[in-house]
Protein backbone atom coordinates (compact mmCIF):
# COMPACT_ATOMS: atom_id res chain seq x y z
CA UNK A 1 0.00 0.00 0.00
CA UNK A 2 0.98 3.66 -0.31
CA UNK A 3 1.75 5.58 2.87
CA UNK A 4 3.18 8.92 3.98
CA UNK A 5 6.46 8.24 5.77
CA UNK A 6 8.95 10.26 7.76
CA UNK A 7 12.24 10.62 5.89
CA UNK A 8 14.08 13.25 7.92
CA UNK A 9 13.76 16.77 9.28
CA UNK A 10 11.27 18.65 7.10
CA UNK A 11 11.03 15.67 4.77
CA UNK A 12 8.19 13.21 4.21
CA UNK A 13 7.80 10.80 1.32
CA UNK A 14 5.05 8.63 -0.12
CA UNK A 15 6.32 5.08 -0.52
CA UNK A 16 5.10 1.49 -0.77
CA UNK A 17 4.95 -0.29 2.58
CA UNK A 18 3.50 -3.71 3.55
CA UNK A 19 -0.26 -3.88 4.00
CA UNK A 20 -1.28 -4.14 7.67
CA UNK A 21 -2.58 -7.47 8.93
CA UNK A 22 -4.58 -8.70 11.92
CA UNK A 23 -2.02 -9.25 14.70
CA UNK A 24 -4.35 -9.63 17.67
CA UNK A 25 -7.89 -11.05 17.73
CA UNK A 26 -9.14 -7.62 18.89
CA UNK A 27 -7.72 -5.80 15.81
CA UNK A 28 -9.59 -4.39 12.84
CA UNK A 29 -8.20 -3.29 9.47
CA UNK A 30 -9.61 -0.02 8.11
CA UNK A 31 -9.41 1.19 4.51
CA UNK A 32 -8.76 4.90 4.86
CA UNK A 33 -11.07 7.28 2.98
CA UNK A 34 -9.90 10.55 4.58
CA UNK A 35 -6.92 11.41 6.76
CA UNK A 36 -5.82 14.83 7.96
CA UNK A 37 -2.48 16.49 8.59
CA UNK A 38 -2.48 17.69 12.19
CA UNK A 39 -0.56 20.63 13.62
CA UNK A 40 1.19 18.20 15.94
CA UNK A 41 2.42 16.26 12.88
CA UNK A 42 4.57 19.33 12.30
CA UNK A 43 6.39 18.55 15.57
CA UNK A 44 7.56 15.31 13.95
CA UNK A 45 8.39 17.26 10.79
CA UNK A 46 10.41 19.86 12.70
CA UNK A 47 11.35 19.02 16.32
CA UNK A 48 10.88 15.38 17.38
CA UNK A 49 13.10 13.83 14.71
CA UNK A 50 15.38 12.09 17.26
CA UNK A 51 12.46 9.80 18.14
CA UNK A 52 11.54 9.05 14.52
CA UNK A 53 12.92 6.37 12.21
CA UNK A 54 13.22 6.73 8.45
CA UNK A 55 10.20 5.06 6.93
CA UNK A 56 7.85 5.50 9.91
CA UNK A 57 4.24 5.80 8.71
CA UNK A 58 2.79 8.98 10.19
CA UNK A 59 -0.68 10.45 10.73
CA UNK A 60 -3.28 10.15 13.48
CA UNK A 61 -6.52 11.69 12.16
CA UNK A 62 -8.07 8.99 9.94
CA UNK A 63 -11.44 7.51 9.09
CA UNK A 64 -12.59 4.89 6.65
CA UNK A 65 -14.29 1.55 6.04
CA UNK A 66 -13.70 -1.64 8.03
CA UNK A 67 -12.17 -4.27 5.74
CA UNK A 68 -11.36 -7.05 8.19
CA UNK A 69 -12.10 -7.83 11.85
CA UNK A 70 -10.33 -10.04 14.37
CA UNK A 71 -12.06 -13.06 15.87
CA UNK A 72 -12.79 -11.27 19.17
CA UNK A 73 -14.31 -8.13 17.63
CA UNK A 74 -18.10 -8.15 17.96
CA UNK A 75 -19.15 -4.47 17.71
CA UNK A 76 -17.92 -3.92 14.14
CA UNK A 77 -18.19 -5.83 10.88
CA UNK A 78 -16.75 -5.52 7.41
CA UNK A 79 -18.23 -2.53 5.61
CA UNK A 80 -18.82 -0.40 8.71
CA UNK A 81 -17.75 3.24 8.46
CA UNK A 82 -15.61 4.42 11.38
CA UNK A 83 -13.57 7.33 12.72
CA UNK A 84 -10.36 6.28 14.48
CA UNK A 85 -9.33 8.27 17.62
CA UNK A 86 -5.62 8.97 17.87
CA UNK A 87 -5.45 7.43 21.38
CA UNK A 88 -4.87 3.67 21.40
CA UNK A 89 -6.73 2.64 24.52
CA UNK A 90 -8.28 -0.54 25.86
CA UNK A 91 -11.42 0.82 27.56
CA UNK A 92 -11.04 -1.54 30.52
CA UNK A 93 -8.11 -0.37 32.67
CA UNK A 94 -8.21 2.01 35.65
CA UNK A 95 -7.21 5.05 33.57
CA UNK A 96 -9.74 4.38 30.82
CA UNK A 97 -12.45 3.98 33.46
CA UNK A 98 -11.47 7.41 34.83
CA UNK A 99 -11.97 8.95 31.38
CA UNK A 100 -8.21 9.31 30.95
CA UNK A 101 -7.81 7.24 27.80
CA UNK A 102 -4.61 9.09 26.87
CA UNK A 103 -3.06 7.46 29.96
CA UNK A 104 -4.34 3.92 29.20
CA UNK A 105 -2.40 1.48 31.39
CA UNK A 106 -2.63 -1.28 28.79
CA UNK A 107 -0.85 0.68 26.05
CA UNK A 108 1.37 3.03 28.08
CA UNK A 109 4.85 3.25 26.54
CA UNK A 110 6.58 2.51 29.81
CA UNK A 111 10.11 2.31 28.40
CA UNK A 112 9.78 5.98 27.46
CA UNK A 113 7.78 6.92 30.58
CA UNK A 114 5.01 8.07 28.24
CA UNK A 115 1.25 7.76 28.28
CA UNK A 116 -0.91 5.68 25.97
CA UNK A 117 0.37 4.67 22.55
CA UNK A 118 -0.68 6.92 19.68
CA UNK A 119 -1.01 6.27 15.98
CA UNK A 120 1.90 7.50 13.88
CA UNK A 121 3.60 9.49 16.60
CA UNK A 122 7.20 8.50 17.17
CA UNK A 123 9.10 6.16 19.43
CA UNK A 124 7.90 8.21 22.40
CA UNK A 125 4.40 6.85 21.81
CA UNK A 126 5.08 3.34 20.60
CA UNK A 127 6.16 3.73 16.95
CA UNK A 128 2.70 2.51 15.87
CA UNK A 129 2.13 2.88 12.09
CA UNK A 130 -0.16 5.82 11.43
CA UNK A 131 -3.17 6.68 9.34
CA UNK A 132 -1.81 8.70 6.42
CA UNK A 133 -1.96 5.54 4.37
CA UNK A 134 -4.35 3.43 2.36
CA UNK A 135 -4.96 0.99 5.23
CA UNK A 136 -4.56 1.03 9.02
CA UNK A 137 -4.45 -1.67 11.68
CA UNK A 138 -6.54 -0.51 14.65
CA UNK A 139 -6.12 -2.31 18.00
CA UNK A 140 -9.07 -2.71 20.41
CA UNK A 141 -11.64 -2.61 17.64
CA UNK A 142 -14.52 -3.07 20.05
CA UNK A 143 -13.60 0.11 21.94
CA UNK A 144 -11.67 2.72 19.97
CA UNK A 145 -13.29 3.25 16.56
CA UNK A 146 -16.38 5.47 16.43
CA UNK A 147 -19.04 3.91 14.22
CA UNK A 148 -20.72 6.27 11.75
CA UNK A 149 -24.27 5.40 10.72
CA UNK A 150 -24.99 8.17 8.22
CA UNK A 151 -23.91 9.06 4.70
CA UNK A 152 -22.83 12.60 5.62
CA UNK A 153 -19.45 13.69 4.18
CA UNK A 154 -16.28 12.47 5.87
CA UNK A 155 -15.46 16.01 6.97
CA UNK A 156 -18.50 15.95 9.27
CA UNK A 157 -16.88 13.19 11.30
CA UNK A 158 -13.16 13.18 10.53
CA UNK A 159 -12.20 15.70 13.21
CA UNK A 160 -13.65 13.49 15.95
CA UNK A 161 -10.34 11.63 15.59
CA UNK A 162 -8.38 14.40 17.32
CA UNK A 163 -8.72 18.13 16.87
CA UNK A 164 -12.41 18.56 17.74
CA UNK A 165 -12.27 16.66 21.05
CA UNK A 166 -8.87 18.25 21.72
CA UNK A 167 -10.46 21.69 21.40
CA UNK A 168 -13.49 20.62 23.47
CA UNK A 169 -11.25 19.32 26.25
CA UNK A 170 -9.19 22.54 26.08
CA UNK A 171 -12.28 24.67 26.66
CA UNK A 172 -13.59 22.31 29.35
CA UNK A 173 -10.25 22.45 31.15
CA UNK A 174 -10.23 26.25 30.85
CA UNK A 175 -13.13 26.45 33.34
CA UNK A 176 -14.59 29.62 31.86
CA UNK A 177 -17.24 31.05 34.22
CA UNK A 178 -20.75 31.71 32.94
CA UNK A 179 -20.68 34.84 30.83
CA UNK A 180 -16.89 34.94 31.05
CA UNK A 181 -14.15 35.78 28.57
CA UNK A 182 -11.92 33.21 26.89
CA UNK A 183 -8.74 34.11 25.02
CA UNK A 184 -7.42 31.59 22.49
CA UNK A 185 -3.75 31.90 21.56
CA UNK A 186 -3.16 30.41 18.12
CA UNK A 187 -5.89 30.08 15.50
CA UNK A 188 -4.71 26.96 13.76
CA UNK A 189 -7.18 24.06 13.50
CA UNK A 190 -7.45 23.39 17.26
CA UNK A 191 -7.59 27.09 18.04
CA UNK A 192 -10.33 27.62 15.44
CA UNK A 193 -12.44 24.90 17.03
CA UNK A 194 -11.69 26.07 20.59
CA UNK A 195 -12.85 29.56 19.66
CA UNK A 196 -16.04 28.22 18.03
CA UNK A 197 -16.75 25.98 21.01
CA UNK A 198 -16.32 28.96 23.32
CA UNK A 199 -18.84 30.94 21.29
CA UNK A 200 -21.20 27.93 21.17
CA UNK A 201 -21.07 27.80 24.98
CA UNK A 202 -21.92 31.48 25.30
CA UNK A 203 -18.54 33.02 26.18
CA UNK A 204 -16.88 36.11 24.83
CA UNK A 205 -13.94 34.82 22.78
CA UNK A 206 -10.83 36.71 21.73
CA UNK A 207 -8.50 34.91 19.31
CA UNK A 208 -4.86 35.88 18.82
CA UNK A 209 -2.80 34.91 15.79
CA UNK A 210 -0.21 36.61 13.55
CA UNK A 211 -1.65 35.11 10.33
CA UNK A 212 -4.36 37.28 8.71
CA UNK A 213 -6.16 34.35 7.03
CA UNK A 214 -6.55 32.57 10.36
CA UNK A 215 -7.93 35.69 12.03
CA UNK A 216 -10.34 36.16 9.12
CA UNK A 217 -11.65 32.60 9.42
CA UNK A 218 -12.26 33.03 13.16
CA UNK A 219 -14.01 36.34 12.62
CA UNK A 220 -16.51 34.63 10.30
CA UNK A 221 -17.70 32.72 13.37
CA UNK A 222 -18.14 35.71 15.65
CA UNK A 223 -14.72 35.62 17.30
CA UNK A 224 -12.97 38.88 18.13
CA UNK A 225 -9.39 38.71 16.92
CA UNK A 226 -6.06 40.46 17.44
CA UNK A 227 -2.68 40.20 15.79
CA UNK A 228 0.07 38.72 17.95
CA UNK A 229 2.29 41.61 19.11
CA UNK A 230 4.40 42.50 22.16
CA UNK A 231 1.57 44.59 23.62
CA UNK A 232 -1.30 42.16 22.92
CA UNK A 233 -1.74 41.38 26.63
CA UNK A 234 -2.19 45.06 27.46
CA UNK A 235 -4.59 45.51 24.56
CA UNK A 236 -6.78 42.62 25.76
CA UNK A 237 -6.66 43.84 29.37
CA UNK A 238 -7.95 47.19 28.12
CA UNK A 239 -11.07 45.41 26.84
CA UNK A 240 -11.60 43.31 30.01
CA UNK A 241 -11.86 45.98 32.72
CA UNK A 242 -8.11 45.93 33.18
CA UNK A 243 -8.11 42.37 34.53
CA UNK A 244 -7.46 40.13 31.57
CA UNK A 245 -9.61 37.21 30.39
CA UNK A 246 -10.95 34.66 32.86
CA UNK A 247 -9.35 31.82 30.91
CA UNK A 248 -6.72 31.31 28.23
CA UNK A 249 -6.35 28.36 25.86
CA UNK A 250 -2.79 28.00 24.53
CA UNK A 251 -3.37 26.23 21.22
CA UNK A 252 0.16 26.90 19.97
CA UNK A 253 2.60 24.70 21.88
CA UNK A 254 6.23 24.04 21.05
CA UNK A 255 6.11 25.57 17.57
CA UNK A 256 5.63 29.07 19.02
CA UNK A 257 7.92 31.77 17.69
CA UNK A 258 9.71 34.25 19.91
CA UNK A 259 12.68 32.31 21.31
CA UNK A 260 15.81 32.30 19.13
CA UNK A 261 17.72 30.35 21.78
CA UNK A 262 15.17 27.52 21.85
CA UNK A 263 15.01 27.56 18.07
CA UNK A 264 18.81 27.21 17.90
CA UNK A 265 18.73 24.31 20.38
CA UNK A 266 16.02 22.52 18.36
CA UNK A 267 18.20 22.74 15.25
CA UNK A 268 21.35 21.74 17.14
CA UNK A 269 19.68 18.65 18.65
CA UNK A 270 18.45 17.63 15.19
CA UNK A 271 22.07 17.39 14.02
CA UNK A 272 23.08 14.90 16.74
CA UNK A 273 22.97 11.11 16.23
CA UNK A 274 19.65 9.67 17.39
CA UNK A 275 20.64 8.32 20.82
CA UNK A 276 22.51 11.44 22.04
CA UNK A 277 19.71 13.56 20.58
CA UNK A 278 17.11 11.52 22.51
CA UNK A 279 19.06 12.01 25.74
CA UNK A 280 19.24 15.74 25.07
CA UNK A 281 15.50 15.92 24.35
CA UNK A 282 14.68 13.94 27.49
CA UNK A 283 16.90 15.95 29.85
CA UNK A 284 17.90 19.44 28.71
CA UNK A 285 15.47 20.32 25.91
CA UNK A 286 13.56 23.58 26.07
CA UNK A 287 10.51 24.79 24.18
CA UNK A 288 9.80 28.07 22.50
CA UNK A 289 7.63 29.47 25.28
CA UNK A 290 6.41 32.76 23.84
CA UNK A 291 2.75 31.65 23.76
CA UNK A 292 2.78 30.09 27.23
CA UNK A 293 4.51 33.11 28.79
CA UNK A 294 1.97 35.33 27.05
CA UNK A 295 -0.83 33.23 28.59
CA UNK A 296 0.68 33.65 32.07
CA UNK A 297 0.95 37.40 31.59
CA UNK A 298 -2.49 37.72 30.02
CA UNK A 299 -4.86 35.66 32.21
CA UNK A 300 -6.56 37.47 35.07
CA UNK A 301 -5.58 36.77 38.66
CA UNK A 302 -7.22 33.57 39.82
CA UNK A 303 -7.84 32.56 36.20
CA UNK A 304 -7.14 29.32 34.35
CA UNK A 305 -4.72 28.44 31.57
CA UNK A 306 -5.52 25.36 29.48
CA UNK A 307 -2.75 23.91 27.33
CA UNK A 308 -3.82 22.03 24.22
CA UNK A 309 -0.69 22.82 22.21
CA UNK A 310 1.93 20.09 22.59
CA UNK A 311 5.08 20.86 24.56
CA UNK A 312 8.18 18.66 24.59
CA UNK A 313 10.76 20.43 26.74
CA UNK A 314 12.14 18.92 29.93
CA UNK A 315 14.00 22.00 31.16
CA UNK A 316 11.58 24.80 30.33
CA UNK A 317 12.04 27.97 32.40
CA UNK A 318 8.69 29.03 33.85
CA UNK A 319 7.78 32.27 35.66
CA UNK A 320 6.79 30.47 38.85
CA UNK A 321 6.79 33.61 41.01
CA UNK A 322 4.25 35.24 38.70
CA UNK A 323 2.16 32.07 38.43
CA UNK A 324 2.06 31.69 42.20
CA UNK A 325 1.40 35.38 42.84
CA UNK A 326 -1.45 35.47 40.32
CA UNK A 327 -2.94 32.24 41.74
CA UNK A 328 -3.13 30.76 38.24
CA UNK A 329 -4.70 27.36 37.68
CA UNK A 330 -3.03 25.29 34.94
CA UNK A 331 -4.48 22.24 33.18
CA UNK A 332 -3.06 20.29 30.28
CA UNK A 333 -2.55 16.92 28.63
CA UNK A 334 -3.14 14.80 25.57
CA UNK A 335 -6.81 14.67 24.71
CA UNK A 336 -8.86 11.75 26.06
CA UNK A 337 -10.78 11.41 22.81
CA UNK A 338 -13.40 8.76 23.74
CA UNK A 339 -14.37 10.77 26.83
CA UNK A 340 -15.93 13.48 24.67
CA UNK A 341 -17.39 11.51 21.75
CA UNK A 342 -20.94 11.25 23.09
CA UNK A 343 -21.12 15.03 23.55
CA UNK A 344 -19.65 15.84 20.15
CA UNK A 345 -21.34 13.30 17.88
CA UNK A 346 -24.78 15.00 18.00
CA UNK A 347 -23.14 18.36 17.22
CA UNK A 348 -21.31 17.14 14.12
CA UNK A 349 -24.49 15.41 12.87
CA UNK A 350 -26.68 18.48 13.49
CA UNK A 351 -27.89 19.91 10.16
CA UNK A 352 -27.08 23.40 11.47
CA UNK A 353 -23.40 22.41 11.90
CA UNK A 354 -23.06 24.53 15.08
CA UNK A 355 -19.29 24.06 15.31
CA UNK A 356 -18.82 24.66 11.57
CA UNK A 357 -16.85 21.47 11.01
CA UNK A 358 -17.55 21.92 7.30
CA UNK A 359 -15.77 25.29 7.36
CA UNK A 360 -12.22 24.37 8.32
CA UNK A 361 -10.54 22.47 5.48
CA UNK A 362 -8.61 24.79 3.18
CA UNK A 363 -6.58 22.23 1.20
CA UNK A 364 -7.36 18.72 -0.03
CA UNK A 365 -5.15 16.34 -2.00
CA UNK A 366 -4.17 12.75 -2.62
CA UNK A 367 -1.49 10.95 -0.63
CA UNK A 368 1.04 11.71 -3.36
CA UNK A 369 0.61 15.43 -2.65
CA UNK A 370 1.52 15.07 1.03
CA UNK A 371 5.12 16.37 0.80
CA UNK A 372 4.00 19.59 -0.89
CA UNK A 373 1.08 20.04 1.50
CA UNK A 374 3.23 19.42 4.60
CA UNK A 375 5.58 22.17 3.47
CA UNK A 376 2.72 24.54 2.72
CA UNK A 377 1.09 23.86 6.11
CA UNK A 378 4.37 24.27 7.98
CA UNK A 379 5.12 27.58 6.26
CA UNK A 380 1.49 28.78 6.57
CA UNK A 381 1.46 29.53 2.85
CA UNK A 382 -1.52 29.96 0.51
CA UNK A 383 -3.92 30.45 3.44
CA UNK A 384 -3.32 26.86 4.54
CA UNK A 385 -5.16 26.13 7.80
CA UNK A 386 -6.28 22.50 7.54
CA UNK A 387 -5.25 19.77 5.09
CA UNK A 388 -7.17 16.57 4.34
CA UNK A 389 -5.67 13.77 2.26
CA UNK A 390 -7.87 11.37 0.29
CA UNK A 391 -6.10 8.01 -0.22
Amino acid sequence: MKAVTWQGRRSVGVVDVPDPTIQEPTDVIVRITSTAICGSDLHLYEVLGPFMHKGDVIGHEPMGIVEEVGSEVHRLKKGDRVVVPFNISCGRCYMCNQGLQSQCETTQVKEKHSGAALFGYSELYGSVPGGQAQYLRVPFGDYGPVKVDSDLPDERYLFLSDILPTAWQAVDYASVPDGGTLAVLGLGPVGQFAARIGKHQGFRVIGVDPVPERRAMAEEHGVETMDYSPDVSEMIRDTTLGRGPDSVVDAVGMEAHGSPVASFLHKAVSLLPDKPAQVAMETISVDRLAALHTAVDLVRRGGTISLSGVYGGQADPMPMMTMFDKQIQLRMGQCNVPRWTDQLLPLVEDDADPLAVMHLVTHTGGLEEAPELYEKFQKKEDGCIKVVLKP
